[in-house]
């Protein structure tokens, strides 16, 4: 899928908001990309899977033995890309605050994980995810997600791979424009703080 297909995917679906937003991270916004929108029609989930795997390294690809995904998020998007690559899809919830495996899910020690998430804005919650990936025994090869908003200052220490790259700039409480600071806001992500 090209970039233009993708956009057209998030547009067709409502997915791309336009507003006053505090993301995850904290930081404002005035656009928001809601994922679960895109995701609601399994058909428009399972191309942007298949365009997401398309884009990973054959090597990658290969070694995969599971998808890892945080919730609320990348649930979806995680099942989606275990069905693309033909394997487990399982998530991390918080019930106490930091990212657990729950519902009996469990990984082998060494199991390959592809940590897949929806959006990363700052990569905190990825990076969160990764630890607690790995505290559970897994090895994160590679990270993905179907919007990269970070303007490439997300990093990890695997591979990271999304579907698109998008520029939408977002603002700490202290740096807002005067023209986002007069819109009220809204706060639809899963994480409280």
């Amino acid at each position: 899928m090209t970039e233009t297909e993708i956009l057209a995917e998030f547009h067709a679906s409502n997915a791309l908001l336009e507003g006053h937003f505090i993301l995850s991270s904290g930081r404002h916004s005035a656009q928001y990309l809601q994922c679960a929108r895109v995701l609601m029609d399994p058909a428009r989930g399972a191309r942007l899977a298949n365009a997401l795997v398309a884009k990973l390294p054959a090597e990658i690809r290969a070694a995969i033995d599971i998808v890892v995904s945080p919730a609320m998020g990348g649930v979806i998007v995680g099942h989606e890309m275990g069905r693309a690559l033909g394997t487990e899809a399982i998530f991390l919830e918080r019930p106490e605050g930091t990212f657990e495996l729950r519902r009996g899910f469990g990984l082998e020690p060494g199991q390959r994980v592809l940590m897949m998430e929806d959006v990363v804005t700052t990569g905190l919650s990825s990076r969160e995810a990764i630890k607690a990936i790995g505290e559970a025994g897994g090895e994160v090869i590679a990270a993905g997600a179907l919007v990269d908003r970070s303007n490439g200052s997300a990093q990890f220490d695997v591979p990271f791979f999304p579907l698109l790259a998008l520029a939408v700039p977002s603002y700490a409480d202290n740096e807002l424009p005067a023209e986002l600071a007069a819109i009220p806001t809204s706060k639809p992500g899963s994480r409280k703080t």
